[in-house]
């Protein structure tokens, strides 16, 4: 709570001073902080009290003294002035596309205007026009932008927007005069909630290719339609961005509109300290027009003294930093997961047998499944009762003797009861390969009851697995509140394997949870949770993996057989 609450503060001191029109670079020094701040795994109260504040980047002697007042008083004095000289409203004006600080500030200052709704009332009444520098258009611009502020609001669960970029892209590659063609921004770097979708093209005809993007039956309003560039909202809300660019640029400007802009901003820096200069053109030299690189993106980073840095990657969390050094870790990819440890079948919800997950999964290459049907207690999605759970073990068990060419071994997915018990008895819990332990109800208890509750079923030793820690459901449910960081440390204690659940609607641990885990040296299970054959992909999984850095090692799930039955034993003692 320490480090969100310190996160928000810093970001919010940046935004003022950018209101205020202070230097860029204080603005940024602010920024950076925050970001710093926000990926920390232990929390800052720890890190002040070893006197080791200085020691996290970007934070010096001022600005570790912001901090300890902050954890003195729960507020920065700073802060609070800054606050009290502008309305916190004034941050989402001038966030606002079609605003700006400078403008932000004087339709405050003209008009009393603090608050979307505010704005949106004097756009509609006609009364920004008769400020300096406005008129009709601006107007409008504004309307749009708070539009589309109110769309960005809710973002768009990757869920949803991948498969919608995905047609998209489809239907443009088919054309003849498209050349090259890639999704950029919030999408590529495989971000849980997107804003708005980029598409990068080449072409040397592009008026075709324009066309028939804001033709496309996906496409509900048209924005701009451009030579180079096109806007349209699709049907979903979601605006969508289609630039054309020569072919000889397309490396520099994927890697420009991929972002993030943290990112990008601290790659240029390392260009202009090479005497270069770097936009979505290409790297030039800084004294000429002569460009040095920009067909792919590997020459960009290469030109720079750097291995291509892979999109989810790019948030600025220090990928730089570790690309220069040669430290980048080999991140995880589809080809290394060897098998699925979390699905359903007709036994409770899911649509499939057992064997028919299993032969869907061995299409897929697997090496090994695991069915767990989930436990007697989750009556509304068919739980196996005590009584059919050992016919149920049985009927996995035999079809290892149906030669399917993949090693099919039974969990259960079982709930963890309010108390913090489990759903079925040792006994029974000893006669599967693996149990998933899950919170399935009473989401409303409070942080402490909750972690209470997790901490006392992962202490069993047949729990393998704790499964999608959080509860969360994408633009759909919250987290339930629990200490996180708690869960992790009783994992490393424990044995027990944390599940990155891959179902897009969840995606729970997210990718921020994943790096504490992954520097506490817990384990992590890339599940489907697949209620049907067609669930079995676990790319969403992967990708937020490798948002938070996790190798091959990390996953148990890449584990060959033999060496996942180890880990599997290892809690319990065997």
């Amino acid at each position: 709570m320490n480090n969100q609450a310190l996160e928000t503060i810093f970001n919010e001191i940046a935004d003022l001073l950018e209101l205020k029109e202070e230097s860029g670079f204080r603005v940024n020094a602010y920024r950076r902080v925050a970001r710093a701040i926000g990926s920390l795994t232990e929390d800052v109260q720890a890190i002040a009290d070893r006197g080791a504040l200085e020691e996290i980047p970007g934070i010096g002697k001022s600005l570790a003294e912001k901090i300890f007042e902050f954890l003195d008083s729960d507020k920065v004095d700073f802060h609070e002035k800054l606050l009290a000289e502008l309305p916190v409203g004034l941050i989402t004006l001038a966030r606002l596309s079609g605003v700006g600080p400078k403008t932000a500030r004087l339709i405050h200052a003209s008009l009393g205007i603090s608050t979307l709704d505010e704005l949106e009332a004097a756009a509609r009444a006609g009364r920004l026009r008769t400020l300096p520098r406005m008129g009709k258009k601006s107007e409008e611009n504004v309307l749009r932008g708070i539009e589309q502020a109110r769309r960005q609001s809710a973002r768009t669960p990757i869920g949803i927007a991948r498969p919608m970029a995905d047609d998209l892209v489809a239907a443009l590659r088919a054309l003849p005069q498209v050349r090259q063609i890639s999704v950029a921004g919030s999408l590529r770097r495989m971000r849980d909630r997107i804003g708005d979708l980029d598409v990068l093209v080449t072409s040397d005809d592009p008026d075709p290719v324009m066309d028939a993007f804001v033709r496309s039956p996906w496409v509900l309003d048209v924005l701009a339609h451009g030579p180079s560039k096109s806007s349209v909202t699709l049907r979903t809300g979601v605006q969508a961005d289609l630039r054309v660019v020569p072919p000889e640029a397309f490396g520099a400007a994927l890697q420009y509109f991929t972002g993030s802009k943290e990112h990008n901003a601290k790659v240029r820096e390392r260009a202009v300290r090479a005497g270069l200069r770097l936009n979505e053109y290409g790297l030039f030299r800084a004294d000429g027009e002569q460009r040095i690189a920009a067909a792919t993106e590997e020459e960009i980073y290469d030109a720079l003294g750097m291995p291509w840095i892979p999109p989810e990657m790019r948030e600025d969390l220090g990928e730089v930093e570790a690309a220069v050094a040669g430290a980048l870790p080999r991140l995880v990819e589809a080809g290394d997961i060897r098998g699925d440890l979390h699905m359903h079948t007709k036994w409770s919800d899911g649509s499939g047998s057992a064997a028919e997950m299993a032969r869907a999964a061995k299409a897929l290459g697997y090496e090994y499944v695991c069915i767990t049907d989930h436990s007697q207690s989750l009556k509304f999605a068919g739980g196996v009762p005590p009584e059919d759970l050992r016919a149920h073990i049985a009927e996995v068990r035999a079809l290892s003797n149906k030669k399917l060419g993949i090693e099919v071994l039974i969990g259960a997915e079982v709930d963890i009861l309010a108390d913090g018990s489990l759903d079925y008895d040792d006994d029974l819990l000893a006669a599967l390969d693996l149990a998933i332990a899950s919170v399935h109800s009473r989401f409303r208890m409070t942080e402490s009851e909750m972690t209470a509750r997790v901490v006392r079923a992962m202490r069993n030793p047949y729990v393998t697995i704790l499964g999608h820690p959080t509860g969360r459901l994408i633009g759909q449910r919250d987290p339930y509140a629990l200490d996180i960081d708690a869960v992790i440390r009783e994992a490393a204690a424990t044995g027990t394997i944390l599940e990155l659940n891959a179902a897009p609607e969840r995606l729970d641990l997210k990718d921020d949870h994943l790096r504490r885990a992954r520097a506490n040296g817990v384990q992590i299970e890339i599940g489907s949770d697949a209620h049907a054959a067609e669930g079995l992909a676990l790319n969403y999984g992967i990708g937020t993996a490798r948002r938070a850095w996790l190798t091959a090692e990390n996953v148990v799930n890449a584990l060959p057989l033999v060496k996942l039955r180890a880990a599997l034993r290892r809690k319990r003692g065997g």
